[in-house]
């Protein structure tokens, strides 16, 4: 039987006040939240899993939405730059002869812009793949390095979106000493 209205702005409040102290970093088993009407801190832990269940649901139902309407009109606007796209038109002379047949490329630019905007709101194209390679596109030198040579390495690969030049430059932690104090 389904929840009165009443029961379920009573909810909606306690899940509100409990996300509120969750949000503050409160424990579960702290007395503030239990004092919402929770039996136990796994109880309270439950009604915030529904809660962020509930709340995802209706994101994904509003994007499905969303992403309907922006498909039809892509598809409004498809209906009307497909003609021009794909149906040459004839080319004349200056007497008004027909000489030959053209399509429209501004037109076909339209489309393909349009395909493209439908393929990424419904992702359909594959996602990028990026590969790190080492000096020379061989394969990456991956070795122990204290924090700071770390950081140093984080560092430079953060700024690859970047126009700035990254340290290439690897480096192998020193070999051991024999016993006899070479390497």
């Amino acid at each position: 039987m389904p929840w009165s209205k009443l029961k379920q702005d009573e909810v909606a409040v306690r899940r509100t006040a409990l996300l509120k102290l969750r949000r503050e970093g409160v424990r579960y088993d702290d007395e503030r939240i239990l004092s919402l009407g929770y039996n136990s801190p796994a109880t309270a832990r439950s009604d915030l899993k529904r809660a962020l269940e509930a709340h995802r649901d209706e994101e994904r139902a509003e994007v499905s939405v969303y992403r309907q309407q922006e498909n039809e009109r892509l598809d409004a606007l498809l209906e009307a730059a497909w003609p021009a796209a794909t149906t040459p038109k004839p080319i004349r002379n200056k007497e008004g002869d027909v000489v030959g047949e053209e399509i429209d490329m501004r037109a076909v630019d339209t489309v393909l812009r349009l395909m493209d905007r439908r393929a990424k709101l419904n992702g359909l194209d594959m996602p990028v793949k990026a590969e790190v390679t080492g000096a020379d596109g061989g394969p990456l030198a991956v070795s122990t390095a204290d924090p700071d040579k770390l950081a140093a390495l984080m560092a430079a690969t953060s700024r690859l979106d970047t126009n700035q030049p990254a340290n290439t430059a690897t480096s192998t932690p020193d070999e051991e000493d024999n016993e006899d104090g070479q390497a």
